[in-house]
């Protein structure tokens, strides 16, 4: 299955800025339209101009750690839509429930390939249009 995309907005939210950095190339090399924010505050504030598509988020952060920041998002009537992907580099069960808790749609493992990465956008965009679609 081959998905474009596009003109996806997409945001990267993560204190490192060798993942924020290696997201957005590959995906800025895909077409999307990338934002990146250094943790949860920074990405609240940038959020509601951006309106992303699809959310990666770290869990682990400073201030404001991805779970907190993904159960505000998802607790805020605008983007409870928008799709989150959890970004850790354990990939341990706890986490992935609680990620799933605070509403996360999926989870990363650190360091991710590009084709990891592009396998859950495409999950996450084939379930979007699925949504979107008639019935």
């Amino acid at each position: 299955m081959s998905v474009n995309f596009e003109a996806l907005k997409v945001m990267i939210i993560d204190d490192s800025n060798t993942i924020r950095r290696t997201a957005e190339t590959i995906l800025s090399k895909a077409g999307c339209d990338v934002v990146t924010a250094i943790d949860g505050f920074d990405s609240l504030a940038k959020i509601v101009d951006v309106v992303p598509d699809v959310i990666f988020v770290d869990i682990m952060m400073p201030r404001l750690d991805g779970y907190q920041t993904c159960a505000l998002i998802k607790n805020n009537h605008e983007f409870k839509q928008t799709p989150v992907i959890m970004l850790s580099s354990k990939d341990g069960l706890f986490d992935k429930a609680k990620g799933r808790i605070v509403g996360a749609d999926e989870y990363l493992t650190k360091p991710f390939s590009k084709n990891e990465l592009f396998e859950v956008l495409e999950r996450i965009v084939a379930a979007k249009a699925m949504e979107d679609s008639p019935a």
